[in-house]
């Protein structure tokens, strides 16, 4: 069992719910991405989706192409990433899942080291530092499952899971396909469109979550426009998890310089679950 499903199985015999927060990788540096990974932790994150910056995020609202501008800035790329992820496992083991589009995470594969002497398989490479840096799985944003099979079976190989998004537009024929090869959690996205905060949560995402039970027994996280306390509650009523991004991404956007970003964030992401505290 994978430290994500063992996560969830702990939930479930509590009868809790999960806290899923989104960071971006250097956001504003790489240094305090470790910090916020910890301290995330200790404010009750189930996991943390920790997101790859991209040049073309299309999927994303403002507030996170904003943070992968901001990080791109800094000129780094998935190797430093997967080592930021490393030093934080020295002082946490809570689940986390690199959140990307493919184009990163191909790049980094077909990157050839001077000490390698011969060509790895496509994505073994990445599969393989992942795992490595203690990576317990990966979701990309751009790849659908009837492309991702290679991709996925190599991330199986690597005992890491691969997570798929599922939205109000996906079709039967597509949520059983992605029941099959999903491992984790199926990320159900609220609404059709980009990533943002609203000021109500889509009631499309409570029908969405009940197609997907309909197929898998995996369980079933929520994510795009959730930001306030009563808005994860909400999901927690139909979902296992809540997702929550772009407002935590706009508390480490506009941070006061007196206290620290990750004890900034690190107080709003408690105040998100205090419903079930």
């Amino acid at each position: 069992m994978s430290r994500i499903a063992e996560t969830f199985a702990d939930l479930k015999r509590g009868n809790r719910h999960g806290f899923i927060p989104f960071i971006t990788a250097g956001d504003p540096d790489l240094e305090t991405t470790r910090d916020l990974i910890v301290e995330l932790d200790h404010a009750g994150a189930t996991l943390i989706e920790l997101g790859v910056p991209f040049t073309d995020p299309m999927a994303d609202g403002p507030v996170i192409q904003r943070a992968s501008e901001r990080a791109l800035l800094q000129n780094f790329g998935i190797a430093e990433i997967l080592q930021t992820v490393a030093e934080a496992r020295k002082q946490t083991e809570v689940p986390i899942i690199l959140f990307s589009y493919f184009n990163p995470l191909l790049q980094f594969s077909r990157k050839k080291e001077a000490d390698e002497t011969s060509a790895l398989p496509a994505f073994e490479k990445l599969a393989r530092a992942a795992k490595a840096a203690g990576v317990d799985g990966i979701l990309v944003t751009d790849l659908v499952p009837e492309e991702a099979g290679e991709f996925a079976s190599v991330l199986r190989a690597h005992d890491l899971d691969m997570i798929f998004l599922v939205a109000p537009t996906s079709t039967d024929e597509r949520l059983q396909m992605v029941a099959e090869r999903a491992s984790g959690f199926i990320y159900a996205v609220s609404r059709a469109g980009i990533t943002g905060a609203r000021d109500e949560v889509s009631a499309e995402a409570e029908k969405l979550v009940s197609r997907v039970r309909r197929f898998s027994d995996l369980p079933v996280a929520v994510g795009f426009g959730i930001s306030t306390p009563g808005q994860v509650a909400d999901v927690w009523r139909y979902a296992d998890a809540a997702v929550v991004g772009s407002a935590i991404v706009s508390k480490i956007e506009s941070v006061t310089e007196d206290i620290p970003v990750a004890r900034q964030v690190g107080l709003f992401a408690r105040s998100l679950c205090s419903s079930e505290a």
